[in-house]
């Protein structure tokens, strides 16, 4: 790495054909030239060029070394290229992580618009409820729902999350509608049952908190599953908001007990989080803006 400027000064002598006509070029001492092309005589342990007092000729390893700086300095032009087609517009493969559900209902209706907006990004997403390392996992931005995010992540706040238990008005016909969380008990109930997702719902209204700990005769560890069985008159859900929106925007399922909120670890505000750095690409900028407005 360190031959790189010498080769690309000792390029301009021979195109320049003398030491003088280079150093003009490059805006520098004629010694200064001499200097680096001495070094990177040394560095290869062979003379590139012949000198005289009134020419200037290449030695045969000169020859061969002139061709590779010169393929270099081509490769340069084009990364320059590349990278100010980068700087100009956002384009290239965006590579996103989020949750399962999250990804279904919130996520995946928001990204026709977006690559209409922008024709030269594709989009490919991996949906998935671990928590994934962004660079192990060749991932650009990755969305997070947790009270508290992991360190060393640059990250830019969404939309906020919480729970809901919701119910189908057939189920509440049949079994009445909890009017306080101890009422919970003689209801069957759903909800993701594993980690801290478990049968320990601890909530709180404006007036008072409750921890209750929730009999179930079933489990399931996907959000959209629990939908499918509370719409199927199968007993009361406790789900992420996102994940009942549609259906209690048409009226599927109703909302129980909304003055109160739960304090789960999955809560709070949704994030886009990427990699820090001075420079962020374009096509992670665009989709951030984007969906911090949609």
């Amino acid at each position: 790495m360190e031959m790189l400027n010498e080769m690309a000064v000792f390029a301009q002598v021979v195109d320049s054909g003398g030491f003088s006509a280079a150093a003009r070029h490059l805006g520098v001492a004629t010694s200064a030239v001499s200097r680096h092309v001495a070094r990177l005589e040394a560095h290869l342990g062979g003379r590139l060029l012949q000198r005289t007092t009134r020419s200037l000729s290449l030695t045969e390893l000169g020859v061969q070394v002139h061709a590779a700086c010169v393929r270099m300095l081509s490769t340069a032009r084009e990364v320059h290229v590349l990278a100010g087609s980068y700087r100009a517009r956002p384009n290239g493969v965006l590579r996103v992580s989020a949750p399962i559900v999250f990804g279904q209902v919130w996520l995946a209706p928001r990204l026709p618009a977006f690559l209409d907006l922008h024709p030269d990004v594709d989009v490919r997403v991996t949906l998935t409820d671990r928590t994934i390392d962004l660079v192990e996992d060749g991932i650009d931005l990755a969305i997070r729902i947790a009270r508290e995010l992991a360190p060393g992540l640059a990250a830019r706040p969404l939309c906020s999350m919480r729970y809901v238990l919701v119910a189908s008005q057939a189920y509440l016909d049949e079994h009445g509608a909890p009017e306080a969380p101890e009422d919970l008990l003689r209801h069957r109930c759903c909800y993701l049952g594993y980690g801290q997702f478990g049968g320990r719902w601890s909530m709180r209204s404006s007036e008072r908190s409750a921890s209750i700990d929730i009999p179930a005769r079933i489990t399931i560890n996907n959000s959209g599953a629990i939908m499918a069985l509370v719409e199927a008159d199968g007993g009361i859900g406790l789900v992420p908001d996102f994940a009942a929106q549609a259906a209690l925007a048409c009226g599927r399922v109703k909302q129980l007990l909304p003055a109160w909120e739960f304090d789960t670890p999955y809560a709070g505000a949704v994030h886009a989080v990427y990699t820090p750095g001075r420079h962020l690409a374009l096509k992670v900028r665009a989709l951030i803006d984007y969906l911090a407005v949609t």
